[in-house]
């Protein structure tokens, strides 16, 4: 299919005026795979920046050769999101993975673009044409062009670690990993939208090399990564990060209620998990918020350390806890 330069998508505010979505195409030449911009507000460039890429991660296959820069001609009032769905089909409009339409408009949203679920709204004397989500519009993205739901072909795990700064918002944060089959080779496998470039890296480089500890093939999967909190400080997530990983790819059993894991490593690719700081604190809270079916991983070097009746508290909770050294130990 032979993609256009630019591409246009319109949308209908909540005033009922329209919103312009255009995409640009041109190579990339080691520039950032999409940028996205909105008068007056880089927070909503940012939000459809990751609208875009989490959206991107339903397609079987992903040329990164190209940048696309997507522009909205103003700002919606208030919190509306509607556009988003303009946003996606714009994008794949001028990339061929889409037929360009002229003069097509389209009102949805999504908190789970990732699996190419669409939602929206009702909106009174909407024209005739309009693509839309919600009740008796479109369910998801392959609905677009006749596929199946892209979220059959998606696998979800998460996972919990403890995030503790030593006050009194310390609370167990969950990542979310999902894992699509990929086609052949892809520069861009791992993706965690919202966060910058560095964190971004170092999320892609643990499961990369948490990967390699399962002698498998580097590129057969398509991977997003979410956070319940993003705003986190240290490196104690990365256990949590790998167990999700490794759940969603099938490489571990599941546990009856949550996975809760604690630990870094400087060698993921020889499985090795290692301590983190303020074991204490984290253990006092874990043992606070385990609940029935919880499956508490540790790093072996915490083993001797424990507070005491830590693991007592954990079973009277109905959770177990091991203190594992490697992955794949579990």
């Amino acid at each position: 299919m032979s993609a256009p330069q630019e591409a246009v998508c319109r949308s209908i505010a909540a005033d009922g005026a329209l919103l312009t979505i255009t995409a640009t195409r041109r190579p990339r030449a080691g520039r950032a795979d999409v940028k996205c911009s909105v008068p007056g507000d880089a927070a909503l460039a940012e939000r459809m920046q990751q609208v875009v890429r989490l959206a991107r991660h339903t397609e079987a296959r992903f040329d990164s050769r190209d940048q696309v820069l997507l522009s909205l001609d103003r700002a919606p009032p208030g919190d509306w999101r509607d556009w988003e769905l303009a946003a996606v089909l714009a994008d794949r409009m001028v990339r061929g993975v889409l037929v360009a339409r002229a003069g097509l408009t389209a009102n949805g949203w999504s908190d789970a673009w990732h699996l190419g679920h669409i939602d929206g709204r009702a909106l009174a004397n909407v024209p005739a044409g309009v693509l839309a989500g919600g009740a008796g519009g479109l369910p998801h993205l392959g609905a677009l062009n006749g596929q199946p739901d892209p979220a059959a072909a998606v696998s979800s795990a998460r996972a919990w670690f403890p995030m503790h700064s030593g006050g009194a918002g310390d609370s167990l944060g969950w990542v979310e990993v999902s894992v699509r089959p990929a086609a052949g080779q892809d520069e861009d496998a791992v993706t965690a939208p919202g966060f910058d470039p560095v964190r971004q890296a170092a999320i892609a480089a643990t499961l990369t090399a948490a990967r390699h500890f399962d002698g498998r093939g580097q590129s057969q999967w398509r991977t997003t990564v979410r956070f319940g909190e993003p705003r986190f400080q240290g490196e104690s997530y990365q256990f949590a990060l790998v167990m999700a990983d490794r759940i969603a790819r099938g490489r571990e059993f599941l546990a009856r209620g949550r996975v809760i894991a604690s630990g870094s490593s400087s060698a993921w690719h020889a499985g090795k998990v290692e301590a983190v700081e303020a074991l204490e604190a984290k253990c006092a809270l874990i043992a606070r918020e385990a609940a029935p079916g919880d499956r508490v991983l540790l790093p072996k070097e915490w083993e001797t350390g424990l507070p005491p009746g830590l693991r007592e508290t954990l079973r009277a909770r109905g959770a177990s806890l091991a203190c594992v050294e490697r992955i794949g130990i579990i």
